[in-house]
């Protein structure tokens, strides 16, 4: 049990460290707390934009984030015991430099005072409670990225890496079948240079955008719009594969036995055109998926359809399993494809698997089948046999064509 005793830190660490988030205003807008952290400090750090904007109430050493910015961490660190105060953009914890610190120096020696982030200047401005809006940061990151998001009727803040950002955004809503969604660019909030255009996707945006940009969206979506939907099981359709594709109605039975819980990482092994890893993914944005794929062409795949999907973060291993798996990191689940009947790989997966993790696995032939079976027998689990059968034309007439049958094994890790 964790003790209750209060834990106590060395004085000359205690709140060495001080995180002032400042905004387009500069030093207007700060409080006299922060002012004071800013003015007291021995070294401060920042970006040249926040060190400008402070200019005249640094007294310390002005440090500009080196490039690579991992090396930035480093000096901070080096700094224990000197009071140090890095400046950042709005919230420091709200996509912001905050949490990269935090990795590295404990929350009780550190002091934050954050100033309102662009998403909150952002929803003040258009009048939207932030609560129902959905936020995404594309800051150096794909923009496909805002993909899962677009459901029609739904409100999204797409934080923007610079200009190009904006029509970037909206060449992708107009490739995905959203035209007719309603932006509005929203350009160094808080500033004296402050600016919101309100346009159309489809229509023309402002020739120059300044590169602190936010863009809002009210999605509307056409007939032919891309749209993902909330639940397991997505059109096969929606992938691009070359047959190797665990169906939509298995796929949306395999999601359900694998319990995709915040956070956790999927192992699927034999992926083909990675259905479930993306589906996986889908769930919550804090998901983690590795797809393993011995074929170089459905890696390929892989990597489009992770695009598509707007989770680009799938890691992709080419190589066969079970020798692909070695120094992966542990898995909270396993999914186990409908070829993986090779010797050994059901007994190295589940010796991968974190104790409580859930392994699933798909048998279409009967080799694979027997494996499961066999697994079953010694370890317990469910079975599950399903079947499925589609409506197709006979002659003038309709009937029905039955897909192969699936067995499925699903077992959790004592």
């Amino acid at each position: 049990m964790p003790s209750s005793e209060p834990r106590t830190v060395p004085s000359s660490q205690k709140r060495w460290l001080s995180i002032v988030g400042i905004g387009e205003d500069g030093v207007d807008g700060l409080s006299a707390g922060a002012l004071e952290l800013i003015e007291t400090a021995e070294h401060v750090f920042g970006g040249r934009r926040h060190l400008a904007l402070a200019a005249d109430r640094i007294r310390g050493v002005a440090h500009p984030w080196p490039s690579p910015f991992g090396l930035a961490m480093r000096e901070v660190v080096a700094l224990r015991g000197h009071s140090v105060c890095v400046l950042a953009s709005g919230d420091p914890f709200y996509h912001g430099v905050g949490a990269t610190l935090a990795r590295h120096v404990p929350a009780e020696e550190m002091l934050a005072v954050p100033a309102p982030s662009s998403f909150s200047l952002a929803a003040s401005r258009l009048g939207w409670p932030l609560q129902e809006v959905e936020t995404v940061s594309l800051h150096a990151r794909p923009v496909e990225l805002i993909r899962p998001l677009l459901n029609p009727g739904r409100k999204v803040l797409a934080l923007t890496s610079d200009a190009d950002g904006p029509a970037i955004l909206a060449e992708l809503l107009l490739a995905d079948g959203f035209a007719g969604s309603r932006l509005t660019i929203l350009e160094a909030l808080g500033g004296p240079d402050e600016k919101v255009t309100a346009t159309t996707v489809g229509e023309s945006l402002p020739v120059t955008v300044n590169p602190l940009n936010l863009v809002a969206i009210e999605v509307a979506g056409g007939p032919n719009a891309r749209i993902l939907s909330r639940a397991p099981g997505l059109a096969d359709g929606m992938f691009v594969h070359d047959g190797q594709i665990t169906k939509r109605e298995v796929r949306a039975i395999t999601l359900s036995a694998l319990r995709p819980l915040r956070g956790q990482l999927l192992w699927d092994i034999g992926a083909g055109c990675g259905s479930v890893a993306i589906e996986w993914m889908l769930a919550d944005p804090s998901m983690q998926a590795i797809a393993v794929e011995r074929d170089v062409n459905r890696c390929a795949n892989i990597r489009q359809n992770a695009l598509r999907c707007g989770v680009p973060a799938v890691e992709i291993i080419e190589g066969e399993a079970p020798e692909a798996l070695a120094g992966l990191p542990q898995p909270d689940a396993i999914f186990v494809g409908g070829g993986g009947s090779k010797d050994g790989l059901l007994d190295v997966a589940i010796a991968a698997l974190r104790p409580g993790g859930r392994l699933v696995a798909n048998a279409v032939t009967l080799e694979m089948e027997a494996a499961l079976l066999e697994s079953h027998a010694a370890r317990g689990g469910e079975l599950t046999r399903i079947s499925i059968e589609r409506a197709a034309p006979v002659g003038s007439m309709s009937g029905w064509r039955p897909a192969m049958p699936v067995l499925q094994w699903s077992w959790t890790k004592p």
